[in-house]
């Protein structure tokens, strides 16, 4: 048997045990329609289920020895090296990862677990001051249990680095995946977990419709949740968790910016636009959606963009040496080609791309475009490149500024004159000198505006703050004299 033998999870799912469903989803493969296996899906009254369970394992799981939930994510971290290969796979048939991005994801996979394995033992309170003859403490303490939520495009990531820290830290989780990309998204960490040591009941995997998803975010003994996905969905998670008085940590959509200044070198330019747009196909939430140059520069570098995505191949990345796979689903593909050509109705030009190759898209490049064109204005999720031109430092900011979110911006060219633009912007992060797309397990990570509440993820300050609770300790040598 291989480690991700579909003998352990076909049509189960995870929780205290791998349990037989009588609900069942095809794992099919964006490429070429192929089925690849069936997982089991969870119904509501499962999580229910889960989540009482969760809480049991919690309190057991929150007492264990900090060493022994550090030797735990150290454990997953050597499983994911020792069975990088096979995990990769999975993202490239499953998720319709490239090898290269498949291989760079399980590397954060990995670098995630050893950074995580560093919380247990991280400081989890301070000395206060007080001005009573007492001790005065503030300890952090597990916040209990933590339902995670993520999405299709990263799967493995995206799930791992609110699961891993939520996990260190002493807290249960009830993990729901994308249900297109259950096995790279869920099994995957089921079992890895697993096979690390984890107790019974402590991670639960619950795929599922809509319905699970309300169900982990209204379950009683949940006291966290943490999303990763559209702007629409979360909004709507973080008004349901308001009104229960639940902390919801929301990282969501993204059209973000690469700013190109006068005097940049075009062709580095040009492969750092290429690589934030067409990465994954497009299917980034800080996938460069929109390029910036400055107008001294704009006709060279739209040429070179255009030139770099024409030599772009789109194909079967399980059988095929391509730059781009598939989109997830028809769906998502037509929705992508319909941005375009509206956009193109309304007065745009491809400069390159602009078509479907069978269930991929070709990477895209549009010039003529204006701020008020789909292309422009939406997240498209997908290998569509707008350019458009600005002259001065004050329209480049304004024109970064003028969208609804603040993910990530890249700005390329003069330090000097980067860093006063970046002073000028809104976004979660600015990246001098690089594309928009980057990750890193140790640096905080989150959005601004309709891009989702902020730094929730990555870094031991930021994990501690998304997964714990304050408790605040106070102790005197005596039993404290009172007026009554």
């Amino acid at each position: 048997m291989t480690f991700l033998d579909s003998a352990v999870w076909a049509g189960k799912f995870l929780s205290d045990g791998w349990e037989d469903s009588p609900r069942e989803r095809p794992v099919v493969e964006p490429a070429t329609g192929d089925h690849l296996g069936t997982v089991g899906l969870a119904s509501a009254d499962d999580v229910k289920r889960a989540a009482v369970r969760a809480a049991e394992a919690q309190r057991a799981w929150a007492a264990t020895a900090p060493q022994a939930r550090a030797a735990v994510l150290r454990r997953a971290g050597e499983l994911f090296t020792e069975h990088a290969a096979e995990i990769a796979d999975w993202l490239v048939r499953e998720a319709g990862s490239v090898r290269s991005k498949a291989d760079f994801e399980v590397g954060l996979a990995l670098g995630e677990c050893f950074e995580c394995a560093a919380l247990p033992t991280h400081p989890q309170g301070e000395v206060l001051t007080s001005e009573e003859a007492r001790w005065s403490l503030a300890r952090r303490r597990p916040a209990g249990v933590v339902s995670v939520i993520a999405p299709f495009n990263f799967p493995l990531i995206l799930g791992l680095r609110s699961v891993a820290p939520a996990l260190a830290l002493g807290n249960a989780v009830l993990l729901k995946p994308d249900p297109r990309t259950a096995v790279s998204g869920g099994v995957v960490l089921a079992r890895i977990f697993e096979e690390a040591g984890l107790p019974a009941g402590v991670l639960h995997l619950l795929p599922g419709d809509g319905a699970v998803g309300q169900a982990v975010v209204e379950a009683p003994e949940v006291r966290v949740v943490s999303f990763t996905g559209s702007t629409p969905v979360g909004r709507a998670i973080g008004e349901r968790a308001g009104r229960l008085l639940k902390r919801a940590h929301l990282e969501l959509g993204g059209n973000n910016a690469l700013v190109v200044l006068p005097g940049a070198d075009v062709a580095k330019a040009a492969s750092a636009g290429a690589f934030g747009s067409y990465l994954h196909q497009g299917q980034i939430c800080m996938t460069t959606g929109r390029h910036i140059v400055h107008e001294s520069l704009v006709e060279e570098y739209t040429a070179a963009l255009a030139a770099k995505a024409e030599a772009l191949p789109v194909g079967d990345p399980a059988r095929e040496e391509v730059a781009l796979g598939p989109l997830i689903d028809r769906r998502q593909l037509e929705r992508v080609h319909g941005i375009v050509t509206d956009s193109v109705a309304a007065g745009a030009r491809v400069a390159a791309g602009g078509e479907i190759v069978g269930a991929g898209y070709r990477a895209t490049v549009l010039t003529g475009v204006s701020t008020d064109m789909p292309a422009w204005r939406e997240e498209i999720f997908g290998p569509v490149a707008p350019v458009l031109s600005f002259s001065t430092l004050e329209e480049a900011a304004r024109i970064v500024d003028d969208c609804e979110y603040g993910l990530s911006v890249g700005i390329l060219g003069d330090v000097g004159t980067a860093m006063k633009l970046a002073d000028r912007i809104e976004s979660g992060k600015v990246h001098i000198n690089e594309q928009t797309v980057a990750d890193e397990p140790q640096a905080p990570f989150g959005g601004v505006k309709a891009s989702g509440t902020g730094s929730r993820f990555g870094g031991a300050s930021a994990n501690v703050e998304a997964f714990t609770e304050t408790q605040w300790i106070t102790v005197r040598p005596d039993i404290a004299d009172y007026p009554f």
